[in-house]
């Protein structure tokens, strides 16, 4: 991957996380003001590095995206250690003390189905032909928390285009690792394994859906998903699969895990709605991680004026 070793980083290139976190006042210092979103290459990289005693790999040559939020992040150990990822374990705590067992290197990729270029890609193979992008997104969980993540990555538009998808190819599915020696909760069968997830292809080309290498600015963490998985900002969050193994375009809807699982409660669409509760507690508000009080629930997760268009004609309630 587009890295730097450890002796290639000066202590000059990282900032504190509490510099990252007030970012807000920097963007005032520097006179672009709070809303909305930052331009791109406006702030140097060092502005948003991530803390030196942070665990990972340092990514090199990201640059800050437009698409960003301008709300702090979560701290890196809230999100590093407060996940959902059932393949080890179900308690949120989980993720952070076994996903240590799981190898990513090396790692491969199947691309096939409807595609023009089907093969076993690395991850390097999928993403070093893009420019790696920090956006800081908008995380709402289906269970009604939330959280606001600096991801690193590129747009999956990208990296499906030199795919190369084939006439008929609607859908986009995605499926996780599956490796019973080093997964505990699939060792467990706390679901069907191995996970999948999918997007229709023009939610899949949409410019927010990002394929994330990166968090903080330094390599995924195992936990959140390691080394590469799907951001889809608009959407609840376990539609946004880790530790991506496979991607296959194809014809029809794909048999999504959660959705397969209890159709009643997760929707395959599953867009952030405060309109349509879950069947056993509402999605009007939710609680930010790491604080008290909870707040108002947006529709699209606030990327309404982006990704509304997508839905036009829909009725958002059926088609959940």
């Amino acid at each position: 991957m587009l890295i730097k070793k450890s002796t290639d980083i000066k202590e000059s290139d990282v900032t504190p996380e509490s510099t990252y976190r007030n970012r807000r006042q920097i963007l005032a210092a520097a006179g672009f003001g709070a809303a909305g979103t930052i331009a791109g290459g406006l702030l140097p990289r060092t502005a948003f590095a991530a803390p030196a005693a942070q665990e990972g790999a340092q990514l090199a040559g990201v640059v800050q995206s437009p698409l960003s939020t301008d709300e702090d992040p979560n701290s890196w150990e809230e999100l590093t250690t407060y996940n959902n990822f059932y393949e080890f374990g179900l308690a949120k705590s989980d993720p952070a003390r076994y996903a240590h067992e799981m190898s990513v290197e090396p790692w491969t990729v199947k691309v096939d189905g409807l595609v023009g270029n089907p093969a076993d890609y690395s991850v390097d193979d999928l993403i070093r032909p893009s420019q790696l992008e920090e956006r800081i997104y908008r995380f709402r969980c289906v269970e009604a928390w939330s959280a606001v993540v600096p991801w690193v990555g590129v747009p999956l538009r990208d990296v499906l285009e030199r795919l190369e998808p084939q006439p008929g190819a609607e859908f986009v599915a995605f499926e996780t690792l599956e490796r019973r020696s080093e997964m505990r909760g699939v060792r467990a069968n706390v679901l069907d394994f191995p996970y999948v997830e999918g997007l229709r292809m023009d939610e899949a080309m949409h410019p927010l859906t990002l394929l994330a290498v990166g968090l903080y600015g330094r390599e995924l963490p195992n936990q959140n998903g390691a080394p590469i998985r799907l951001v889809v900002p608009w959407k609840y969050g376990f539609k946004s699969i880790k530790s991506i193994v496979r991607i296959r375009l194809v014809e029809d809807e794909p048999r999504a895990t959660w959705n397969q699982t209890n159709p009643r409660e997760y929707g395959f669409y599953s867009n952030v709605n405060p309109n349509v509760d879950h069947p056993r507690w509402s999605q009007a508000s939710e609680r930010p991680l790491g604080g008290f009080f909870r707040k108002e629930t947006l529709m699209f997760n606030g990327y309404a004026d982006q990704v509304a268009s997508l839905y036009e004609g829909m009725d958002l309630r059926r088609y959940k």
